[in-house]
């Protein structure tokens, strides 16, 4: 297939920077997410890659050749769309076969390629039916049919999944990435659900406001968040203000409210003595505590919910509430006083300048 690189791409509309100097590198084979809140920019970039949009500067290439000014059909992608973009008048048949006739392939050809493109995402037997009478599953699948029939050098998809219920949801992720591996076409993904990117991935790109702040695995982007906002915006969180009192080897003393916690840097930035910072700390990272040790934290249980694997419990300490995941064999009820502990490595520090920012 192909490497896809970016290099110092920007796009402004007016005063709006919509993709700001944002270089990748995504490999060949690869499933590559780019994942961000609505307008930070990731279905421009997409779009720029896919030459539906031309960059205001930088540069993309495919392998070594530049692509940036080459026109979409010139480029060898092929695009799956939010809203699928099926021709409703056509049949299941002639919306995949589409593109294929429009690149005067012979009609054997086309008949043997639509076929095979129908086995592969399961709906052999449907090329008759037309759009109305699919549902929503099947439409995506006519969608992805359409896409890979024509044998694209790279697969753009830009959040080919918010119009279906939660549960297809699923099963379609399983599929996508399915194929994708059976076919190693070079893929890029475009969506803000979090789980979706964590679980279709092979590595992610974080995006705000234009800018890309970070690119890793799923298992380093959740672990490892580089950025306040990465942190916060990836998975569940309890954040706690404080003041750094001192270090050794590391590893910072805070005061948040009445309670002292210990924590390291996330970004490998040293924290002087008396700067503000976040600590951010992850539910599933808390346990059940006993006496002594540091990062023991009592709290009063306000509330727990059921959420199978474990309780959701949400605690009142005295730097602030504290969400905390216990295993439902840990029996606490509303109102009770419980201690917990969490590993000082597991409390990531931020800057509260970079808090205040985000």
């Amino acid at each position: 297939m192909v490497r896809v690189t970016l290099s110092g791409v920007t796009k402004r509309y007016g005063r709006v920077t919509a993709v700001d100097n944002v270089s990748l590198e995504i490999g060949d084979g690869e499933i590559f997410t780019l994942l961000g809140p609505s307008g930070c920019g990731k279905t421009t970039t997409l779009r720029i890659i896919a030459g539906f949009e031309r960059p205001d500067s930088g540069k993309i290439m495919f392998d070594d050749e530049d692509v940036t000014s080459l026109k979409p059909h010139l480029r060898g992608t092929a695009m799956v769309f939010q809203n699928y973009a099926l021709w409703p008048h056509m049949t299941v048949f002639d919306n995949v076969a589409y593109g294929l006739k429009l690149r005067k392939v012979p009609k054997g050809e086309i008949r043997k390629r639509v076929k095979e493109a129908l086995e592969l995402v399961g709906l052999s037997g449907l090329e008759d039916r037309y759009p109305l009478q699919l549902s929503g599953g099947q439409q995506q699948r006519v969608a992805l049919a359409r896409a890979i029939v024509v044998e694209p050098r790279v697969l753009l998809l830009d959040e080919p999944l918010s119009n279906l219920d939660a549960k297809l949801r699923l099963r379609m992720r399983e599929e996508i990435v399915s194929l994708q591996r059976r076919l190693g076409i070079t893929t890029i993904y475009v969506t803000h659900d979090q789980e979706e990117a964590m679980s279709i991935s092979d590595r992610i790109a974080v995006m705000n406001k234009g800018k890309v702040l970070q690119v890793d695995t799923p298992q380093g982007i959740y672990r490892n968040p580089r950025s306040y906002f990465v942190a916060t915006f990836i998975g569940r969180t309890t954040t706690l203000r404080g003041i750094i009192e001192a270090s050794e080897n590391g590893v910072y003393r805070v005061r948040a409210g009445g309670l002292t916690i210990f924590g390291i840097s996330a970004s490998g930035r040293r924290f002087r003595q008396g700067e503000e910072v976040v600590a951010v700390i992850r539910p599933e990272d808390f346990t059940i505590a006993g006496d002594g040790g540091v990062n023991v934290i009592q709290g009063r249980v306000d509330l727990v919910m059921f959420l199978g694997v474990f309780n959701q419990v949400k605690l009142s300490t005295p730097a602030g509430p504290i969400t905390v995941y216990l295993r439902p064999k840990f029996k606490v009820s509303r109102g009770d006083q419980i201690q917990v502990y969490v590993n000082p490595e597991d409390v990531k520090l931020y800057s509260i300048a970079e808090a205040v920012e985000d």
